[in-house]
């Protein structure tokens, strides 16, 4: 149990304190001094590195080392645009919608273990990630919600073929050839039909929690509250109810036995991963890398030209 009233905070790193010059070079010189960085990643859990103003030209060398053997965005979710090799945007929801807490991917067979993000634009006002420490937000739920998705969760996509709400299945797994997703989700565990028109419906069951594969501690783990209507807020959720049932929309979630999940529970989810936590403010050249089994991430609302760069990788830690 992680003791809720000791405050959390990600560990921040300057030219100053890592001794290096104020640059992408400093930063990089120091990054190949102290190699490998499972060690203080894990007992941090995120990692601020702030002063050295990285620029996008310059991300290359940096992510060689923070992120290596970065990961393609394949059956990811989220609305983004790819801008180089394995690195793509944030998600570009409206910049006045807050994005609630999740760890990346945790609704596929395989999720990276570290995201770096790279601050290259600032916004003008708002825009923070804020990280949770996914243990304490396992922690403050109540023993009903726990208890409840013990069993995991299921997901369910319904992918369009090039019109339609929400992502295409072209745009989630980087392609446009059938048999390429028959063979992604075939190693998967998924369940998948092609439907009439060319659509793609894809449901998968996923544990709630996990166990991180280094301190053994378990976390919350899911993005049901994403995936449900209730996470969007009333109004929303009534809009899109109207459109289509739950089970047609482009992304939906039950337990794993199918049994729906009470908007209560989702709702609960959701606040108090929220309320539980540490805002991370951007500054242009900023970076920051997370443990991605230990953290979960959001994004707060924001005015002007926020652009912040994310990368993300399965370098797995080793356990002791």
């Amino acid at each position: 149990m992680t003791n809720q009233n000791e405050p959390w905070q990600p560990l921040e790193i300057s030219p100053e304190s890592a001794r290096a010059a104020a640059s992408a070079e400093g930063l990089t010189a120091y990054l190949e001094e102290a190699g490998d960085l499972h060690e203080l990643l894990t007992a941090h859990k995120a990692l601020v590195f702030r002063g050295f103003g990285v620029g996008e030209g310059e991300l290359g060398p940096v992510m060689d080392r923070l992120v290596p053997g970065r990961l393609a965005y394949v059956h990811g979710n989220s609305p983004r645009s790819k801008v180089g090799s394995n690195l793509y945007t944030s998600t570009e929801y409206p910049s006045d919608q807050t994005i609630s807490m999740h760890n990346e991917l945790s609704y596929a067979h395989r999720w990276p273990t570290r995201l770096m993000f790279c601050c290259v634009a600032a916004p003008e006002t708002g825009g923070a990630t804020p990280v949770v420490d996914a243990a304490r937000w396992l922690e403050s739920l109540d023993d009903e919600v726990r208890e409840a998705y013990a069993g995991g969760v299921r997901y369910t996509q319904n992918l369009h073929g090039g019109v339609g709400l929400g992502k295409s299945w072209q745009d989630t797994f980087e392609t446009d050839r059938t048999e390429v997703v028959d063979e992604f989700l075939a190693a998967t565990g998924a369940t998948w039909e092609w439907r009439r028109g060319g659509d793609l419906r894809v449901s998968q069951e996923r544990p709630s929690t996990l166990r991180h594969p280094v301190t053994g501690v378990e976390v919350w783990f899911n993005q049901s509250d994403q995936w449900h209507p209730a996470g969007l807020g009333d109004e929303t959720a009534a809009e899109l109810m109207k459109l289509l049932p739950a089970d047609e929309l482009p992304q939906s979630v039950t337990f794993a036995d199918g049994r729906p999940i009470p908007a209560e529970y989702i709702r609960q989810v959701r606040d108090r991963g929220l309320g539980a936590a540490v805002d991370v403010d951007w500054r242009r050249g900023d970076l920051m890398v997370i443990d991605n089994v230990l953290v979960g991430h959001g994004r707060r609302p924001f005015t002007g030209g926020r652009r912040v760069l994310v990368a993300m990788t399965d370098h797995a830690p080793v356990a002791a």
